[in-house]
């Protein structure tokens, strides 16, 4: 193992308790130390590092939290029990995938597509639960991944009978048991609710068992918090649709999560922002503050109970019934404090601007602050906060004046009664702001862009080139991920080498999230790098394939044997926790850290571009991608999103790419579902995110998305492109598509795939992975006047700009 590798797992292994969200307690933890332990559960030797799909990072080893623990030193008394559930596992897979296999044949599916993603569920059995120990634990794991959506099924989203029976018979057996839970996304634990102890592990890496151990000795304590709502399965907003094959309804509005929870009176599990850990605090508001729009909150924190720990302040804001339809409250600003000793105080302090937290409104076409009380709420989690201050706008203030973009979808966005008037604590700070000094601005669209000089010489066929993915020109079939880059082996694309005439070297492209993911063991010839011994397709979907197909891939996409004489080198990347379990630390400068972490592996590996960080919305609990992404609300993915690009961009030569831009929600049908999604709905929630990200952080890249919004594929819409994230949000840097592939397309889609000559039009500056298909429909475009040369010009500018100044 090399330097780095260790000097970067340590920092994961370190500090992956921060990502834990113990959701209950009883006393009984953390253990004196290493023991005997009954270990139970799926997740003991089928431990899920992180989802699959562009998530799968080719590191040099992987532990199984069994394999874990016992590095650690405890002693597994399991074995018996862990073998016979091997067997049963087998079993269940063989049937799972005939099953796979035929439902794709009666769609009509290729199967290999249609397995994308997809999970076996957990199967029933009946295996003795006889042995002893010092304590016990049963872990719980799910994995999902892109291509395919979760199902509220048993063995899903839903425990299975035999998980409900053992847990209840383990927690009653043992006085020391701990349920722990290996997953991406929620799990419906109405049924074992009166476990004592509960700890969201998670999905952390290579290593959870180490992670797992330390917490359950007390070398780390969990402090993480929940970025999205936990309930019973039959719990969540029903007002929309979900996992339809071609239309998507956003029926339920901004009512996304805890918006909904709380507005609607709906009681969760684990609310928003809730979490524990193995000691206690006390959460004291010291001073409330106004200058401008300025809200400034002083929080003193101290440790009352008898472990180190650190605690997470979050604040909300309650905003005035009038105009508009209002959340109960949203969350407007958070801090962490360090570690405290028992005993020990912090005072944080947290700022947040008013103006930030206008909400739209489509008839005037603009973000207004409506006047009236603003309630400031302070706690640590959603469902446990005080009012802590009421600040009056004296007059409703037009925060910024901009244009539709979007269109209407054919329904009304769900709406709530008026909120029953709250009785304000004497306590409760009374603040004013006045309209004049809430700031106010007006987009500015339409522009125009500059063009560099030097390429204004070339032809349309020459410049065509630089706003489609490099391909083979001599070819006549699809660039596949890991075919389109030769630069550096596994890479998932690079911009056109057309540019190496200019002395620029083409932007090299690598999957995440969790990490890079690339060829671990690769040689170099004339024609560039190649993998050897690993495939640059995802495991997943490698496991599903036959002998022969993955032969037929290996051909494809590279991964196989070296020449005789081959120099092999290798590169093998550090994976990094989930992008939910980043989240749940509530921890920017943690986040910080891991983009630090993976901004020197591509400086090390000559990667420019990381195809992450993911930062959709967690609109349902069912979407498959949710482990990638950061939280059901859009502070919390800003701010992460911005923090994780903040450390690959201080990397020279490194930047992040922002996706999938927008509206991303769901895996069912990706390619070609049309999400119909309200402008406010639109803004307020599932575009917000990213401007907190661009706005902070501006990354280099931007990545549409595969879906349409209302009728449009995003790739596609210059309102989105151009009119939001470049004229509202001042993105600077290339807008490019997802990796549009025909052959991907369902042959039951009603709407068809982005097409080349359309993305460049609408200002998308790079189409990917990129074909001679591709570049003949951009030149096509040219030729019959539906594209402009000066729309080619100014995307292949943009190109070359951040090929130049990365």
């Amino acid at each position: 193992m090399y330097y780095y590798e260790n000097k970067h797992m340590t920092t994961v292994l370190d500090n992956a308790a921060e990502c834990t969200v113990l959701l209950k307690k009883d006393g009984k933890f953390p253990l004196p130390g290493p023991c005997k332990l009954a270990a139970y559960g799926s997740g003991m030797r089928y431990t899920v590092k992180g989802g699959t799909g562009s998530g799968e990072v080719n590191s040099r080893f992987t532990y199984t939290i069994e394999q874990g623990l016992e590095r650690a030193g405890f002693e597994i008394t399991t074995k018996t029990w862990l073998e016979a559930y091997d067997k049963i596992r087998a079993s269940a897979k063989k049937d799972f995938y005939k099953d796979i296999k035929a439902e794709a044949k009666a769609r009509h599916e290729n199967a290999i597509l249609y397995a994308m993603g997809r999970e076996m569920t957990e199967p029933d059995y009946s295996l003795p639960l006889s042995e002893d120990a010092d304590a016990a634990i049963y872990v719980v794991s799910r994995n999902s991944g892109e291509g395919s959506d979760r199902t509220a099924k048993e063995g899903d989203v839903r425990l299975t009978k035999t998980e409900v029976r053992d847990i209840l018979k383990l927690s009653k057996k043992f006085e020391k048991f701990m349920l722990v839970l290996n997953v991406g996304g929620v799990v419906d634990l109405s049924p074992v609710t009166e476990v004592g102890n509960i700890l969201l592990l998670s999905q952390l890496g290579v290593d959870c068992g180490r992670i797992l151990s330390d917490i359950l000795t007390g070398k780390q304590n969990p402090s993480g918090k929940l970025t999205t709502t936990w309930a019973g399965c039959d719990d969540y907003c029903k007002a929309g649709s979900f996992g339809e094959w071609n239309e998507t309804a956003y029926n339920e509005g901004i009512y996304v999560g805890y918006r909904y929870f709380d507005t609607f009176k709906k009681q969760p599990l684990f609310p928003f922002g809730y979490g524990l850990s193995y000691t206690d605090f006390r959460v004291h508001t010291e001073s409330v503050t106004v200058l401008a729009d300025d809200i400034t909150v002083m929080v003193q924190v101290t440790n009352t109970g008898t472990y180190a720990g650190r605690e997470v302040v979050q604040v909300y804001l309650s905003l005035p019934d009038g105009k508009l339809d209002k959340a109960y409250q949203e969350l407007c600003g958070f801090a962490k404090t360090r570690n405290l000793q028992t005993g020990e105080s912090e005072t944080l302090e947290i700022t947040f601007k008013l103006s930030d937290f206008a909400s739209y409104d489509y008839g005037m076409a603009c973000y207004i602050l409506e006047g009236g009380d603003y309630i400031v709420r302070v706690g640590n989690s959603s469902r446990f906060t005080e009012i802590a201050a009421v600040i009056t706008l004296d007059e409703t203030v037009v925060t910024i004046k901009t244009r539709n973009c979007f269109g209407r979808p054919d329904f009304v966005d769900l709406v709530s009664d008026q909120r029953e008037r709250e009785e304000i604590p004497d306590h409760a700070v009374r603040l004013s702001v006045c309209g004049k000094d809430v700031p106010s601005t007006t987009a500015v669209f339409d522009r125009a862009y500059e063009i560099d000089e030097r390429i204004k010489k070339y032809s349309d066929e020459e410049l065509a080139y630089f706003v489609i993915g490099n391909f083979d020109v001599n070819a006549k079939g699809l660039s596949i991920i890991g075919n389109a880059a030769t630069h550096v082996a596994g890479a998932a694309g690079e911009t056109t080498a057309f540019s190496e005439r200019l002395g620029i070297r083409p932007l090299i492209m690598a999957d995440g999230p969790a990490g890079l993911r690339l060829c671990r063991e690769y040689y170099e010839d004339e024609k560039g790098a190649h993998g050897v011994n690993s495939s640059p397709i995802p495991a997943s979907l490698l496991e599903m394939m036959g002998p022969a197909a993955r032969f037929v891939a290996g051909i494809l996409v590279g991964g196989s044997k070296a020449p005789r004489k081959a120099v092999i080198k290798e590169q093998a990347a550090t994976m990094i926790p989930i992008g939910t379990a980043i989240a749940q630390s509530f921890n920017t400068e943690l986040a910080k850290t891991f983009g630090d972490l993976v901004g020197e592996e591509m400086e090390m590996f000559g990667v420019n571009l990381w195809l992450a960080p993911a930062l959709n919305i967690h609109r349902s609990i069912l979407c498959g991608r949710n482990f990638e992404y950061y939280s059901e609300d859009p502070l919390v993915s800003g701010l992460m999103a911005a923090a994780i690009t903040q450390g690959v961009q201080s990397h020279k030569g490194c930047g992040t790419t922002i996706k999938h831009y927008a509206a991303n929600n769901a895996e069912t049908n990706r390619y070609c579902n049309n999400s119909q999604v309200s402008e406010r709905a639109m803004r307020e929630i599932y575009l917000r995110g990213f401007g907190i990200a661009v706005r902070k952080a501006q990354p280099k890249a931007v990545m549409t998305s595969y879906n349409l919004l209302n009728g449009i594929h995003t790739a596609e819409h210059r309102g989105l492109i151009e009119d939001v994230l470049r004229c509202e949000f001042g993105f600077s840097g290339i807008v490019m598509t997802d990796w549009v592939i025909e052959m991907m397309k369902s042959a039951n889609s009603v709407h068809r795939n982005s097409l080349s000559n359309e993305v460049v039009k609408a200002g998308g500056d790079l189409f990917m992975p990129g074909c001679r298909k591709d570049y003949d429909k951009v030149l096509a475009a040219l030729k019959n006047g539906s594209l402009s040369r000066e729309q080619l010009l100014v995307n292949a500018t943009r190109v070359l700009r951040v090929a130049e100044t990365i």
